[in-house]
């Protein structure tokens, strides 16, 4: 069987594995590490770097350095959550062609996709220079709660970056199977997975050669940046009291302030406290350089993130009661993600469930390593496991007076269809407008747009006296199609969410044309020394 990687597309740094003689193997990235840092970087010459190159010169390059693009894929750009999204990144972004969000680096304006394809493309470059193949495949892994827009923007990367995507699979799936969860006796499991950029829960059902989800939930906008920013935020007003210059001012010093905070964070996984010293970080009001010098204790540090702990453990109860369980009837908790590394995190998780989290993958790796798993499950010589996942999210229509009408409810097991009848609510009414929903809230406006059409043709009658059905399936991937039939005439109308959002069909061709003809020769991407 050809080879085909397990790619955990993250927020923060990203990784990669393959099935080797049934055994994962962890892709050596960028001067061998383990992950490799999700930033893209342009320098003024127009070079393109990526992963430690491209952190590296964040300082000298802010405007043209983008990092946490995973928060921004698939996104409106008119969304609030996007807008929220985009108060803490240093690059400016812009409405693209069809709504969704594009970079603006001065001289061209790229897509989101289009960086993270540029991540993606130096994985599968490392993957090729390791194994001496060419690796074509991948499974890649997204959010649970991620919707379809999101989807859909990640398979468009990995397009532009030259892979095909066999599967999208939930990364709490993912960690279950890289524990081997879907072997052995039937238990429940508990998911807690938080990264650098977003909070994911998922109770699962696994064992007997199968891996169901029994309730998932998470927040797009919850993870290790938003513990960097209240330190950020300490650090900001203790130079503030101290010396009376507001850093954030300074694009420069303000990110090596930031980057002082993702050190401190990590220091703190393992030390009582944190020393923190900034030479020349700004000038002060009288013309001299500053240097900063203080200490973070891991008492001070765990009440500037009690809150954010708090609202992670408030949805992993949430989602054990969602799944129809008490958390006594969950037999095994997995941590995931680098941030789980934090002993107040470890220790919340613990006050909901006692026994002591699995242990034997690392927390930065189990993703990926879960998606190679699935790769190899969906060769056609192997015993595929069994994989029942769930939709993150209430899908359906827009119905009188501007509400949300569900038709498939949140947590509906995937693949899944199921069909709802509506009448016209108008005289001779021609047509119907349906406007596809992707939300848990009752009124459409509170609730995310995925896409609307028109069903015509309609013949004229009083209003109620026409039928039309309304069809709403969703892949294994996620994915979502619409079809809205006339019942009298079998007349029909489809949309297929996926290709009514992001980048067209034709845009998407010329991103892959244009990113492999600014490919090195060797089809290697720019690495650091």
């Amino acid at each position: 069987m050809s080879l085909a990687l397990g790619i955990d597309l993250g927020t923060t740094n990203s990784c990669a594995a393959v099935m080797e003689h049934d055994a994962p193997m962890v892709v050596p990235l960028q001067g061998g590490k383990l992950t490799l840092p999700s930033v893209v970087a342009f320098a003024e010459d127009n070079q393109r770097l990526v992963g430690e190159a491209a952190k590296r010169q964040f300082v000298n390059n802010v405007a043209r350095t983008i990092f946490a693009a995973k928060r921004l894929i698939g996104r409106s750009f008119d969304d609030p959550q996007t807008r929220k999204a985009m108060e803490s990144m240093s690059y400016r972004c812009v409405k693209g062609p069809n709504g969704d969000v594009w970079v603006d680096l001065g001289d061209r304006q790229l897509a989101i996709q289009e960086i993270s394809a540029h991540i993606l493309s130096e994985i599968k470059r490392a993957a090729r220079h390791h194994f001496a193949q060419e690796i074509n495949e991948a499974v890649i892994t997204v959010p649970a709660y991620f919707n379809d827009r999101q989807r859909h923007a990640t398979k468009q990367a990995a397009q532009i970056a030259g892979l095909e995507v066999l599967r999208i699979i939930n990364e709490p799936t993912a960690a279950a199977l890289a524990y081997g969860m879907h072997q052995g006796a039937e238990r429940c499991v508990a998911v807690y997975d938080l990264g650098g950029g977003t909070f994911d829960v998922s109770i699962l059902r696994v064992g007997g050669g199968a891996v169901e989800v029994l309730a998932s939930d998470g927040d797009a906008f919850l993870g290790g940046h938003d513990f960097d920013n209240r330190i950020y935020k300490w650090l900001s007003d203790q130079i503030k009291k101290q010396h009376n210059v507001n850093v954030q001012e300074d694009l420069r010093a303000s990110q090596r302030l930031r980057e002082a905070s993702e050190n401190a964070k990590i220091r703190l996984s393992d030390d009582d406290t944190a020393k923190i010293g900034l030479p020349f970080l700004a000038t002060l009001p009288n013309g001299e350089s500053m240097h900063f010098e203080t200490n973070l204790s891991r008492g001070v540090y765990e009440s500037l993130i009690s809150d954010l702990v708090d609202r992670t453990i408030v949805t992993f109860k949430s989602t054990i009661a969602a799944a129809g369980l008490t958390p006594d009837k969950v037999d095994e908790v997995l941590l995931v993600g680098g941030m789980t590394c934090t002993p107040i995190v470890r220790q919340s998780v613990q006050t909901v469930i006692a026994s002591p989290p699995a242990t034997g993958v690392h927390p930065d790796l189990a993703v990926a390593v879960g998606a190679a798993v699935q790769a190899s499950l969906l060769d056609a010589e192997s015993n595929a496991a069994v994989l029942l996942d769930v939709t993150p999210h209430n899908l359906g229509i827009m119905t009188v007076a501007d509400l949300a009408e569900t038709i498939i409810p949140k947590n509906t097991k995937v693949p899944a269809s199921v069909r709802r009848r509506f009448v016209t609510i108008k005289d001779n009414q021609s047509q119907v407008k349906v406007v596809v929903f992707q939300g848990d809230e009752r009124h459409i406006d509170k609730n995310e747009i995925l896409g609307e059409f028109r069903l015509e043709g309609i013949r004229a009658a009083r209003a109620g006296d026409v039928q039309i059905d309304v069809t709403f399936a969703i892949s294994v991937d996620g994915m979502v199609e619409v079809t809205a039939t006339d019942v009298e005439t079998g007349h029909n109308q489809v949309i297929r969410i996926s290709g009514a959002v992001g980048i067209t069909e034709q845009d998407l061709e010329r991103m892959i044309e244009d990113h492999q003809s600014n490919l090195p020769d060797d089809g290697l991407a720019p690495s650091p020394t």
